[in-house]
């Protein structure tokens, strides 16, 4: 059994990592970091017998994604878990927030996503076996002013991943998707976004658990923490209008 994960030199796509690790799985773990990865090579080396592949790539650009993409197939032509977690974010008005930057980020949440979705599920739809679990973000659900770029991109992977669901349903495949939807997890993704939550952020040891049971379990959307599942529930019910009027308070608070 194998799992790819990307953005696992921290936070949660590391500990799901060091969960698959535990499951049994072989694993390919991949980011722009060589040497943290390294480090969780050595570390998941020490504690279990089970192979770890490192290829170090900037999912950023298009064609490292595809070369991920050819270099997985070469070498173990299929995979049974994909998980698509490399992202960040960016907390500023719209109209000061760096244009390039923004360009990163998209080209990282959705183009990456999109790619590597695509390309790996073609073989695990050929195969009629695989999961790909993709994480978005409780932002998926609503607009997000002072965040707009980051709450799009992640809507794009949540709506993308719901979509592509329903028509392997339709098809009756054995392939399965899921998407994370988190709030607030005390990761380096909050230095990188320069922000501060106003909820208390759950350990990224406890979302990668929950999330990997869950989407083994083959759960649709998977929200951690009743907190979060209340506030998806409210966006639900109110106004688009009034969601981004409390988001904007919410976000102004983060800077």
């Amino acid at each position: 059994m194998i799992a790819l994960v990307t953005g696992a030199s921290s936070g949660i796509g590391r500990d799901m990592a060091r969960y698959l690790n535990d499951l049994g799985y072989d694993l390919i773990i991949t980011a722009r970091n060589k040497e943290k990865l390294e480090e969780l090579k050595k570390e998941l080396n020490q504690k279990n017998d089970r192979n770890v592949d490192i290829i170090v790539k900037d999912l950023s650009k298009t064609e490292e994604c595809k070369v991920l993409y050819r270099q997985v197939k070469e070498t173990y032509k299929n995979i049974d878990i994909l998980i698509n977690n490399a992202g960040f974010g960016l907390c500023g008005r719209f109209v000061e927030t760096d244009l390039e930057t923004e360009l990163d980020m998209i080209d990282t949440n959705v183009k990456a996503i999109h790619i590597l979705t695509k390309l790996f599920l073609k073989d695990m739809v050929e195969k009629n076996q695989g999961r790909i679990l993709n994480v978005s973000s409780i932002a998926g659900f609503m607009p997000g002013p002072l965040m707009a770029t980051y709450y799009g991109t992640k809507n794009y992977v949540l709506r993308m991943s719901q979509a592509i669901r329903e028509e392997l349903n339709r098809d009756k495949s054995k392939v399965k998707i899921s998407v994370l939807c988190p709030g607030p997890v005390n990761t380096n993704f909050n230095q990188v976004a320069n922000v501060r939550f106003a909820l208390k952020g759950l350990t990224s040891e406890y979302v990668a658990k929950y999330a990997i049971d869950k989407m083994l379990k083959n759960k649709a959307v998977i929200t951690v923490g009743l907190k979060i599942k209340i506030a998806r529930a409210l966006s639900k019910i109110s106004p688009d209008t009034i969601v981004a009027k409390v988001c904007y308070h919410m976000q102004r608070r983060k800077l």
